[in-house]
């Protein structure tokens, strides 16, 4: 680059929601000089990714959640609602939504996600600490080299204002003393459909400008195959319905999982339930370990309904798999690799099925399509095993279940999204180079995602930091299952992306505040001295952490800066806490830096439903309902 940098340089790959969100609390977290490039290889998914943008999410595809779950903010459980009831620019809004008053429990749709990304996002930037900059890139990164002083990224297509000499087609080299990899889902090539992908009466990717055409321009007698029987088959299913489709609609499932539907009202919950112990014991084999899970799971669901009556028997069983969370990562540990990763590949549809449910908005017009024994919509399962052309110009597909070969000859046949989750197989220039380098090492244990530490930094073959770059979102999957029990894909959806982003934004932040002088050691050795903060609670850090929290989550540079004043002051009255450098501003870094991480630890409680955290770090108002 020509241009000579004079702040240190953040580069995030992808600018969907992974990235944005990363973006946001840069922006919030950071309080020096610090250029944040935010790069994207398709604009039309920036800050929107394949899940939320517009050209692929017609108005009838609402989140599968409700409204009030959707915040960006962990710590502002309402925000989107209210976002979306006196913000959103409404012009243009189709009926119902343009009239709609929002609830917390009821549908929105994916659509002005997007929207409201785009503005919280503008927001962070407004509100930053001075020097604190903003580059949003369109381009594509496409290898990475580990320098002593950071990461050299080669991008292709490169072109943003302010970035100097390089832009245009050739391949440009970007520096950044810090890359996070936010590259969200990636497609998986389907082998029944390989000589189908390019036909027109195939829709690899229904959440494309392309494949929402097709949907909707497909007569209504039109004979369909979907794919799946879960979201995303729901999404193109209600489409068509909601249109007016009369004809046939199958939902081809190996599994056969439905989705349940959100009973009214619902709200998020969470239950501390016993640990299921003899999931604990000595992994035997397949049918055994089976039989101990439904074992344990048919009595801790008979549990909650006997003593929480309160809980809709619709969504015990997201309940229980919540509670058995904390627990997930013992059973994993007794459980051989390959049997593991046998295991999800068999169940991880029924384990998100159990995990999470859809709206009624969603649900509704697909149950009842189902429920007349001649109702248009099929459920078929039974594994594809091949799609073929036919000389009419229809698809003939052919599926295998129960011994038995069943035909179906459609108009036209939508796969669902199928992502990749083993990287080794992805073909992105990205990825194939990161991990021929050693960057990146696909995830041992799940073969889902890469290896990663406790704060997400992409660890090498050897199991140590491959470089100061971190990942969020998708590419965690496979460490977020082992090592905090998050399984299918709540792995990587918004609760979870919710807390990377903070941890991350922090732990960045944090590196390169302590470049350079050796703080970094001091602090290892506090915290090996203190060993828990219960010494350091009694000289005033309790206050210290409350504070920090706060800064984190407020919006208000002005706020912000007014707490991390008050804050430097509750830091320098601590006394009594051993182990401390005896220079004063090295020892007042050192206690920000300490207190920075318990307040991240309070931040991503997922222990505790966000309006719960509220209420535990006194950020509650007066008018939210209780849990």
């Amino acid at each position: 680059m020509s241009r000579t940098r004079v702040c240190p340089r953040v580069l995030i790959v992808g600018a969907g929601l992974a990235g944005t969100a990363t973006a946001i609390r840069l922006l919030r977290f950071a309080r020096g000089p610090l250029e944040i490039l935010l790069l994207e290889r398709r604009s039309d998914y920036r800050s929107a990714g394949v899940a939320y943008h517009r050209e692929g999410n017609p108005w009838d595809h609402v989140f599968n959640i409700q409204a009030g779950r959707m915040s960006v903010f962990r710590e502002d459980v309402l925000d989107f609602v209210r976002w979306a009831n006196s913000e959103a620019d409404r012009r243009g809004w189709p009926e119902p939504w343009a009239e709609l008053e929002f609830a917390e429990q009821g549908p929105a749709p994916r659509r002005i996600f997007q929207d409201y990304l785009i503005e919280r996002l503008a927001e962070a930037r407004r509100e930053a600490c001075p020097g604190v900059v903003l580059v949003e890139a369109d381009g594509e990164a496409v290898d990475m080299e580990v320098r002593p002083a950071g990461v050299d990224v080669t991008t292709c297509r490169l072109s943003a204002s302010g970035l100097g000499a390089g832009q245009g087609p050739e391949p440009t080299l970007l520096r950044a003393e810090h890359v996070v990899l936010a590259t969200g889902l990636e497609l998986r090539e389907p082998p029944f459909a390989a000589e189908v992908v390019t036909h027109p009466s195939f829709v690899r990717n229904p959440y494309s400008a392309a494949g929402v055409r097709k949907l909707a321009a497909l007569p209504s007698e039109a004979t369909v195959a979907i794919v799946g029987s879960v979201l995303s088959a729901y999404d193109s299913a209600g489409l068509l319905l909601r249109q007016g489709h009369t004809g046939s609609i199958h939902l081809i499932s190996r599994t056969g999982t439905m989705f349940r539907t959100y009973p009214a009202g619902h709200e998020h919950g969470v239950l501390r339930l016993p640990c299921p112990k003899t999931l604990l014991e000595p992994y035997r084999n397949r049918e055994e370990f089976l039989a101990r899970v439904r074992s344990e799971w048919e009595t801790a669901c008979s549990a909650v309904a006997r003593d929480h009556p309160g809980v809709d028997p619709a969504v015990i069983a997201e309940r229980v798999a919540k509670a058995w969370e904390p627990h997930l990562p013992g059973v994993i540990e007794r459980i051989p690799s390959s049997e593991l990763r046998g295991l999800l590949d068999e169940f991880s549809t029924a384990i998100a099925a159990f995990r999470v449910g859809a709206v009624d908005y969603t649900m509704a017009v697909i149950e009842r399509a189902m429920r007349p024994c001649d109702g248009p919509v099929k459920l078929l399962v039974g594994a594809v095993e091949r799609i073929r052309p036919t000389e009419s110009g229809r698809l003939a597909v052919s599926v295998a279940a129960s011994g038995q070969r069943h035909a179906i000859e459609a108009d036209l046949v939508v796969s669902n999204f199928g992502r990749e989750w083993d990287y080794s197989r992805v073909g992105r220039p990205l990825w194939r180079n990161l991990l021929r380098r050693g960057i990146a090492v696909p995830h041992e244990r799940t073969g889902r995602g890469l290896e990663v530490d406790g704060q997400g930094t992409l660890l090498g073959p050897g199991g140590k930091p491959a470089g100061p770059i971190s990942a969020v979102g998708v590419p965690r999957e496979g460490d977020e299952l082992v090592r905090n029990g998050r399984t299918g894909a709540f792995a990587f959806n918004l609760a979870s992306i919710k807390n990377q982003s903070i941890a991350v934004a922090a732990h960045v932040v944090g590196r390169l505040e302590l470049r350079g002088d050796g703080l970094a050691r001091d602090v290892a050795q506090f915290l090996g001295g203190v060993g828990n903060m219960e010494e350091a609670a009694r000289g005033g850090f309790e206050e210290a952490v409350v504070l920090e929290v706060r800064r984190l989550a407020t919006r208000s540079r002005r706020e912000r800066e007014m707490l991390d004043s008050r804050l430097g002051d509750r830091i320098r009255s601590m006394e009594g806490i051993p182990a401390l450098p005896k220079d004063a501003s090295r020892r007042d870094r050192l206690m920000r830096i300490v207190a920075n991480r318990a307040a991240v630890e309070r931040l991503t409680d997922v222990s505790v439903t966000p309006r719960q955290l509220r209420r535990q770090l006194g950020m509650a108002n007066a008018e939210e309902p209780g849990d």
